[in-house]
């Protein structure tokens, strides 16, 4: 009796000893939802939100081999991240990385033991560097708080900094004090969180409206000032039966407010880095991210989603392709669907440049690009004619491409051409841009008469050759109706123990009148 009751106490040791291993593999010695000055994150180890709604750790965005602390859904079934710290400072060794209470601050130290993010707190916004912690709330929120004070007051938060999502319960705000808006940036490409070229923010003049920006210089989308219920130029806000939002001004501050009602699926509002805003879905039936709405809703509306010399077109996928003449700058990059380098001329002009100009290399040509939205930044510049407006643009080796149109030439002098699109064959307002190329990247006169010739050559031979074929059929029958009879004879040996010296032959005998086959058995 005694000998069993030490292997029960053996064996429930051994358990006890399991579980925290496994609880200290997992979580390292970090409470499950916070980090404090003595509990802190490496390697695999993550804090969980106390309901099991987010999780926050290191992660590797698709193919990359850097490493991000980042946060993530912890029961969606698709790696989903909806907040990154070290947007643009990864890191490569995730083990030997650490982030931590430092200092008062929440901070991330690299596999050099470099600070690389912080939460940047100041002394006087620390009122002791005793008891500072972070907490990773449900909502998505992760904040920093000192000693009993909840999180209700916290010295730092993620809301106030955001990523490209937009979590239900969070806001993004203009300060009225500073104009400075908070924005939402999109990721730079699927392998990399780093800041794109695309972002959301209200509006610094005050609109009431939120506005896309490109490059944080040009403005190509407004969702229209509030108008007391939602905003004008989004009608998809009247279908409010999973949303719940609000709009808030005073002197000091606005934004946007929502939240989605209870038993609604999950959603995120996300900055993408197609350069649309998107508000999507979690189906937990068919385990996908569904498209609740987007804006702009044509994906060529985003300014300069191509980059230079690059084409859009509604009616492709990728949208995006180089221009005659062209190939992507990063082919790395385009495979990423991050198409903002644009494309690079694949031979160099000869116009303005001295290491060809006395070589015997013929005259830039240009190239007819039609039904197109023109660029935008174009020169008008006198030209009576089209052979005046391209006359202009040949004379001029900072041009690089023209359009002639109702009387008006149009030039565009940089050597980038932005914001080009395709139209259909059933949408009739594009216009008609030339765009200058390397007389080598254009098909010579001689080519094309060549082309011609040969499409010319083979279908006369086609035809000559069908017509031959049908008078060797026409032949053939009339050489058939003149035979009078044919017969064949065919010989079967059977059995010689059934059959003993015999044979049966069969003739089968053709004959005009009556078309059809005697056969006659002989012994």
């Amino acid at each position: 009796m005694k000998k069993n009751t030490w292997l029960w106490l053996w064996l429930l040791l051994i358990h006890v000893v399991f579980f925290i291993s496994k609880t200290v593999k997992t979580h390292g010695a970090a409470a499950v939802d916070t980090i404090s000055v003595n509990n802190s994150l490496s390697g695999d180890q993550t804090i969980i939100s106390k309901g099991q709604v987010f999780e926050l750790g290191f992660f590797k965005p698709g193919k990359s081999s850097n490493y991000y602390i980042g946060m993530w859904y912890k029961n969606v079934s698709e790696a989903t991240y909806v907040w990154v710290a070290n947007r643009d400072q990864p890191v490569l060794d995730r083990f030997k990385s650490v982030l931590t209470i430092s200092d008062g601050n929440l901070v991330l130290f690299n596999e050099s033991n470099s600070s690389i993010w912080s939460t940047n707190l100041v002394n006087s916004e620390k009122s002791s560097l005793v008891g500072v912690s972070a907490l990773l709330q449900d909502d998505g929120n992760l904040v920093l708080t000192h000693g009993s004070d909840n999180s209700s007051n916290p010295l730092w938060q993620s809301f106030e900094h955001p990523a490209h999502t937009w979590l239900p319960g969070s806001k993004i705000v203009l300060d009225k004090r500073t104009n400075i808006s908070q924005k939402l940036i999109s990721w730079k490409n699927k392998d990399d969180p780093a800041p794109g070229l695309f972002s959301l923010e209200l509006d610094p003049n005050r609109s009431k409206s939120y506005i896309i920006m490109w490059n944080q210089t040009k403005k190509y989308w407004s969702s229209g000032p509030w108008n007391g219920q939602i905003f004008s130029g989004v009608p998809e806000m009247r279908v409010n039966y999973i949303y719940n939002f609000s709009f808030y001004d005073d002197v000091n501050q606005s934004y946007f407010y929502y939240t989605t009602y209870p038993n609604s699926p999950i959603s995120r509002f996300i900055m993408d880095m197609s350069g649309q805003i998107k508000q999507l879905n979690w189906l937990t039936a068919t385990k996908q991210w569904f498209l609740f709405w987007s804006q702009p809703r044509q994906q060529c509306d985003v300014y300069a989603l191509c980059g230079s010399f690059g084409v859009c077109n509604e009616n492709s996928l990728p949208y995006c392709s180089c221009m005659t003449g062209f190939e992507p700058n990063s082919q790395k990059d385009w495979d990423l669907e991050d198409f903002s380098g644009g494309c690079k001329r694949k031979t160099i002009l000869q116009c303005g440049n001295s290491s060809i100009a006395n070589a015997k290399v013929k005259s830039d040509k240009f190239l007819e690009q039609e039904n197109v939205e023109l660029p935008e930044n174009s020169q008008t510049v006198v030209g009576g004619s089209g052979k005046e407006c391209q006359s202009a643009c040949l004379n001029d080796c900072s041009c690089t491409g023209y359009s002639f149109d109702n009387g008006s030439c149009s030039i565009w002098s940089a050597d980038h051409v932005l914001n080009l699109q395709q139209y259909s064959d059933s949408n009739s307002n594009g216009k008609t841009i030339n765009i200058r190329l390397a007389a080598s990247e254009l098909p010579s006169p001689k080519s094309n008469k060549t082309k011609i010739i040969g499409i010319i050559v083979g279908a006369v031979v086609g035809v000559l050759f069908l017509f031959l074929v049908a008078i060797l059929i026409t032949l053939k029958k009339r050489k058939t109706s003149k035979v009078e009879g044919a017969y064949c004879l065919f010989h079967r040996v059977v059995n010689e123990s059934e059959f003993k010296d015999s044979e049966q032959h069969f003739k089968c005998l053709v004959t005009d009148s009556e078309q059809h086959f005697k056969c006659l058995t002989t012994d």
